[in-house]
Parts: structure tokens; sequence; C-alpha cells
């Protein structure tokens, strides 16, 4: 390979990373599209669910991991391990879903903000992976910052910390299997689609459903297939080119819009609330920092990307 043509493919992946992220930070305003439009959070989940099922084919298709997919479905031990990948990623997506329908979409921008650090405790309570002094600070200032949003919103932020918790735990079954992603979403979202597919049929018989009479709802609902499994394959083939470090400073985009899209819609923004923020950001500075500085990946990183991308 040139060094053209390997700059030219970085800069590929890093395109690749960056609209996969972005996806993900515009994903709430696709959901709350559909929920002005009448959908329910369990009506929007069951096709997102639905409609993964058929987008996930397409890629492995496209990737002849026909055999491979097969082959997963007779493995009753990876079966199993994708199952409960299946019901954690439910959790997760039901939860946001719900959240940014429900006037919360800056406590998901707090979760995604704390999942690296919570990546970070749980590489070292489970795998036992070193942390150094630059780690800990982190953790520190993350849990501070959640202590003071719990005081700020005069609750705990459950939202947020079942975002964090529900994904990490996914991440870790994902450490447990050995499945390219496009076949680990595939039977994850077939595994969904059988439920979503039950739920939306009981719906429609009962005059509850909208797929189908308004082309406008009915076109978003389709679109939540496409918009959960693209940007998954656009961040297993990025992460298989770039740096595992620049893989860890692209994943705060996503937060980040969010975030703004929570302070542009009006969500209420206390002072005490931004501080709680601030702390957050200053973990997440000192955990990107310090990658950089030692230049090589923090274990959340490596958790992160080896749970989509193998």
């Amino acid at each position: 390979m040139t060094p053209s043509s390997a700059s030219g493919g970085s800069r590929l992946a890093a395109a690749a990373g960056i609209s996969c992220y972005s996806i993900w930070g515009l994903a709430p305003l696709c959901f709350q599209l559909a929920g002005r439009l009448g959908a329910s959070p369990w009506e929007i989940l069951a096709h997102r669910s639905l409609w993964g099922a058929p987008a996930a084919l397409a890629f492995v298709l496209a990737a002849s991991g026909g055999r491979q997919a097969l082959a997963v479905l007779r493995e009753r031990r990876t079966l199993a391990w994708l199952a409960l990948a299946a019901a954690l990623i439910g959790v997760n997506w039901s939860v946001f879903i719900w959240a940014v329908n429900s006037g919360r979409v800056l406590e998901t921008s707090l979760g995604y903000y704390v999942l690296p650090l919570i990546n970070m405790a749980t590489g070292w309570a489970l795998f036992r992976e070193r942390l150094d002094r630059a780690a800990w600070i982190a953790i520190g200032l993350a849990a501070a910052g959640v202590a003071l949003q719990t005081f700020a919103l005069g609750r705990l932020p459950v939202v947020s910390l079942a975002l964090a918790v529900s994904f990490g735990a996914y991440a870790v079954v994902k450490k447990r299997v050995s499945v390219p992603a496009h076949t680990g979403l595939l039977v994850e979202c077939a595994l969904l689609a059988v439920p979503s597919a039950v739920f939306v049929a009981w719906l429609e018989a009962r005059g509850l459903g909208h797929f189908g009479r308004a082309p406008a709802l009915t076109a978003v609902l389709v679109a939540c297939g496409p918009i959960t499994a693209v940007p998954l394959m656009l961040f297993a083939w990025a992460a298989r080119r770039l740096p595992l470090s620049a893989m860890g400073f692209l994943q705060f985009i996503a937060p980040t819009m969010t975030f703004a899209i929570g302070v542009m819609q009006g969500e209420p923004f206390s002072a005490l609330r931004g501080a709680s923020f601030a702390l957050i950001w200053a973990g997440v500075a000192v955990f990107a920092l310090a990658a950089l500085r030692r230049g090589r990946p923090e274990p959340a990183i490596v958790a992160a990307v080896k749970a989509a991308a193998e």
C-alpha cells in the first residue's frame, strides 16, 4: 500500500467514524419525530427492532456471512450469550427512546458521557485491568458529577445510569462472544424482532398501531431500522482501520450532539446542573488527555470497540 492510499484509507475511516457517531447523535430527533406523529415509545422500539433485522441481514449478505450466521444459530452457548446481549440492548433502546420523548435528552447525554468511565471501572472490577491515577481521578470526577446531578434533579439520574450500565453490561457480554459485528447484530435484532412483530400485530389488530396509516410516520418507523444498523456497521469498519485512541475521542461526538439538542429544546439547565456536567466533562478531559499522553488506548476504549467490532 502506498503512503497516499494509506492516507486516503485513514481519511475514509475517520469519515466513517465521525458519521456513525453523528448518526447516533441525531437519532433522538428521529425518535422524537415518530413520537410527535403519534407513535408511543413501545411502538417505536418494536419497529426499531423489527426493521433493524432486515437492515442487518443486508449487511450479512453483502459480507457473504450467511453461513456464519446460520452456524451461530446452531451454537447454543453463543446463542445464549447473544440472547442476553439482545435483552440488554433492548433495555438500552427502550430507556433511550422513552427518555428522548419525555424531555430527558440531557440525561441521555450524561449517560453516554459516563459510559467510558463506567467501562473503566468494570474492567477493573471484572477483568482485573489496572487503572492508573488519572483513571481513578476521571472516575472520581464522574461519580461526583452524578452525585451533583442527583442533587440538582432532586432524584437519582436513573435514565443516565440505566443507559450507562445497560450498555456497559452489553459490552461485557459481547467480550465473551467472538462473532463479527454484522452477524451479532443480525442475531440480536432477529431475537428482538419476534416479540416486536407480535406486539406490532397486537397493536394493529386493536386499531392502536400507526404503521401504514400515515405515510410520514410509516417512513419514520421503517427508518428506525437503518438508523440502528448503519452506524454500527460504520463503527465496525472504522474501528478496524483507526487507532483505538482515535475511536475513543470520537465516541464523545454523540453525547455532545445530544447535549446540544437537549439545551436547544429548552430542557431545564440550572447552574447546579451545569456544574454537574462540568465535573463529568472534567473527568472526560482527564480520560482523554491521559490516553493522548501515553499514546495508547484506555481499557474502556478497548472494551467499547471490541463490543461492537468483534
